[in-house]
């Protein structure tokens, strides 16, 4: 099982989730639903920036799939972190 950071001063948590969702679906980022149509991008982004002292989380479902993004740097795909690391 793969982890995943954030690395806040390169990627945005909405970016992330969509590169978490491409893995975990085994699905082109392009050819997935628009994050937009499920959450709100910017605000997820916003609500997990790097000068914010909230300790969050945010879990959604997408397509049949649950979202888990924390203020950690994680993203999970149902229960399962996912990413590069």
């Amino acid at each position: 099982m793969a982890s995943i950071t954030l690395d806040y001063h390169r990627d945005s948590p909405s970016l992330r989730v969509v590169e978490a969702l491409a893995d975990a679906t085994d699905t082109d980022p392009l050819e997935l639903e628009p994050l937009y149509n499920v959450v709100d991008p910017e605000a997820l982004d916003r609500l997990f920036r790097t000068d914010s002292p909230v300790s969050a989380s945010v879990r959604f479902e997408y397509e049949g799939h649950t979202v888990e993004v924390r203020s950690d740097g994680g993203v999970s795909i149902d229960g399962t972190l996912h990413g590069a690391d």
